[in-house]
């Protein structure tokens, strides 16, 4: 049996028009201090925690899914020069964990609410500059014992290569369209170490939605500012500046040739002294909610121009849950593919199905499209198709690393 039947791979060209010859294309990121970030990130640190404990402990990764996390916004009372927080900012992770192990000397029962709290709070002290993990955060857990046929499957893939525990979809694509680049880096460098110590009025909540409309480029920044950072309107409205200056720079080394506008905090009304203030840098102290999954995809971003997959990353076991694993794999086929042949094919699109209870190196198919970047292009040349089915076989067979590089914190996975 030839490599790409075994793995079910299928390529193929896609007759539709590249994102970036689109008229209109919309794009967004939500920051690392967004509800559903905080959310993301709760359900990830939690999840890593406990992977650790098992693997020291245990010298296994057990089963656990922690991806059902829940932010319920807090109450403030931001103002000039430094406000107060009402109400505390609610966090439970939930989800399903292996609570406890029989081994030779008995049952051990495995601390896991501790592990996940302390996860938890950690994240935000190394995140987030003004949320006091235990000052302004409850974070709680409701986690129980995972059902017994997962756990079943679970096990029975640890000797060899793991099998699905879901009948899932992983989906991958690359490049990154100028617009795309420009809203993560966008976000990212207004979330950076060296932009915080120029301008530390900027919270960690930084929002950009994206629009491009043929060569305009319309950038829509909603950006907490800590109240305790700014005296008065005009020191606040001057920060707006430093913002609109520093993605303006960005702006011109990513796109140089479209006309990029760019606004901040939209909803202001200066003159009802109406301003996105806030005293710990998130709009969760607001009253906004967030949920594990709500936020941006495996790659960083939301983009409803591109075929993508509802599955939370965050929180799942990196052992078995295709729904992250297979998220990541494609992408890693479509940047490898789209490094090689990016002069062949303008886009490369990756889409993964398992099967619940299958080996997670043998999916049900791994369909890989490609958009050629000569229209009159009618099939693939052999050898090309032959090297993509390689590089997909390749990614496939090894796909046990997955496990390693999201322990190690080496994949974007929110």
């Amino acid at each position: 049996m030839n490599v790409g039947a075994r793995r079910n791979i299928e390529i193929e060209l896609l007759r539709m028009a590249s994102v970036s010859s689109m008229k209109v294309e919309l794009v967004e990121r939500k920051g690392v201090g967004h509800p559903d970030y905080i959310a993301d990130s709760a359900s990830e640190a939690a999840s890593r925690a406990l992977s650790k404990y098992y693997l020291k402990e245990f010298g296994t990764i057990l089963h656990h899914n922690l991806d059902k996390t829940l932010l319920v916004g807090g109450q403030s009372n931001p103002r000039f020069g430094g406000g107060i927080l009402l109400e505390p900012i609610y966090i439970v992770v939930a989800g399903r964990a292996t609570t406890e192990v029989r081994t030779e000397d008995g049952l051990v029962k495995i601390p896991f609410g501790r592990i996940i709290v302390e996860a938890v709070k950690e994240w935000i002290k190394k995140n987030m500059r003004y949320l006091d993990p235990e000052k302004h955060v409850i974070v709680d857990y409701m986690v129980r014992k995972g059902s017994a046929d997962l756990v079943t499957v679970f096990e029975a893939g640890k000797s060899s290569v793991p099998l699905a525990n879901d009948t899932s979809i992983g989906v991958g694509y690359a490049p990154l369209s100028s617009l795309e680049k420009l809203v993560l880096q966008s976000e990212r460098l207004l979330n950076s170490p060296e932009f915080k110590s120029k301008v530390p009025a900027v919270g960690e909540d930084v929002k950009v939605m994206g629009l491009r409309r043929g060569k305009e480029i319309v950038l829509t920044i909603a950006a907490a500012i800590i109240d305790r950072e700014v005296r008065d309107k005009y020191e606040y409205l001057k920060v707006k500046e430093d913002i609109v200056e520093a993605v303006s720079d960005l702006s011109s080394k990513i796109v140089p040739d479209y006309n990029v506008r760019i606004h901040v905090n939209t909803a202001d009304i200066p003159e009802r002294d109406s301003f996105y203030l806030t005293v710990t840098g998130t709009s969760a102290e607001h009253g906004d909610d967030g949920a594990t999954g709500r936020g941006n995809r495996a790659n960083g971003l939301i983009p409803p121009m591109r075929p993508i997959s509802l599955e939370a990353t965050a929180g799942k076991n990196p052992v078995n849950h295709v729904g992250k694993i297979y998220n990541v794999v494609a992408r890693r086929i479509a940047e490898r593919v789209y490094e090689i042949y990016n002069g062949v094919f303008s886009d490369i699109y990756v889409e993964l199905l398992s099967q619940i209870g299958k080996p997670i190196d043998q999916p049900l198919v791994a369909s890989i499209k490609l958009i050629p970047s000569d229209s009159s292009m009618t099939e693939i040349p052999g050898h090309i198709k032959s090297e993509i089915n390689g590089i997909a076989d390749e990614e496939l067979a090894n796909i046990k690393r997955v496990t390693e590089m999201v322990l190690n914190d080496q994949v974007t996975l929110y």
